[in-house]
């Protein structure tokens, strides 16, 4: 991992342009354009040429990576057809990814476009979703995967209190099964608190414990603290950047042992975690 993983994606709506171009000013590392929820049945096919255009445009993101998500169904394949291909996207967030095969169906049709570079993102919300999960982080072309925790909720029946124990079975899936098929780790949950900057912390920084690498934000004042939890310290940087670069003298002279400042033994998993460090500071 040498490019930075974001820390935070701001959801903004698709049916609001004034609103695209200004969010590219929020400081967020990503955003997600939303064609679903945030766009009224009446409304889709105006906000769907609205994103297309605006993606079209080359819009100055200064880094910022530009994801859409896009509706389930038939609805679907009418946003990949007017999406796929456009320079400007990063990929695309499928909402209520239930099962693989829907997966793999979305990302057949990017391939019968000519489109061979948008990434995948499935957003997981429903119970079914999280029982299938090793097999929709195998599909086809997936980048990350992200936990949709409101609609999940209501799908289980939970009733999550604040520190969102209800959740954590969810969560453990979630980033196990990244792990398990090579994935970046996941994009952590959307949080509604908006007005309190020590719950959505503490909030977070669960998050981060649980495995999560970014979250996704609903709102503008969310991105910093989402980013300071995000965000290792320079000790942090400097002991991964110490890991990695005995680890590479090692194997330089063939060494099976490799040893950190500590004198604790450096595995495969301590590595992991060093690139993975890396990767949330790299600029």
């Amino acid at each position: 991992m040498t490019a930075r993983l974001p820390r935070s994606y701001l959801y903004v709506p698709a049916n609001a342009p004034d609103k695209l171009a200004k969010a590219l000013t929020r400081g967020a590392d990503a955003l997600i354009v939303d064609l679903e929820d945030a766009v009224p049945p009446d409304a889709k096919d105006t906000a769907r040429r609205t994103v297309a255009d605006w993606l079209r445009s080359a819009p100055e993101t200064g880094g910022t990576e530009l994801w859409v998500r896009i509706n389930g169904g038939e609805a679907a394949h009418e946003d990949v057809r007017a999406l796929a291909g456009l320079p400007a996207l990063t990929g695309l967030v499928l909402a209520k990814a239930e099962d693989a095969a829907q997966v793999t169906s979305v990302a057949a049709l990017l391939s019968d476009l000519g489109d061979a570079t948008t990434h995948l993102m499935p957003l997981l919300e429903t119970a079914g979703a999280i029982l299938d999960v090793r097999d929709i982080a195998r599909a086809p072309r997936v980048h990350r995967l992200q936990i949709g925790e409101v609609d999940l909720a209501a799908d289980a029946g939970l009733d999550p209190g604040p520190d969102e124990a209800e959740l954590a079975f969810a969560r453990t899936m979630t980033v196990m099964a990244s792990a398990a098929t090579g994935l970046h780790p996941p994009v952590g949950p959307v949080s509604t608190i908006t007005s309190d900057p020590d719950a959505l912390a503490a909030s977070t920084d669960r998050v981060r414990r649980q495995g999560f690498v970014g979250r996704a934000c609903i709102h503008p004042a969310q991105i910093p603290v989402v980013h300071k939890a995000f965000t290792p310290t320079s000790e942090e940087i400097a002991q991964a950047k110490d890991v990695l670069a005995r680890y590479e003298a090692a194997t330089a002279t063939g060494s099976g042992v490799v040893l950190d400042a500590k004198g604790h033994l450096i595995d495969p998993a301590v590595i992991r975690l060093a690139q993975r460090t890396l990767a949330t500071a790299a600029t």
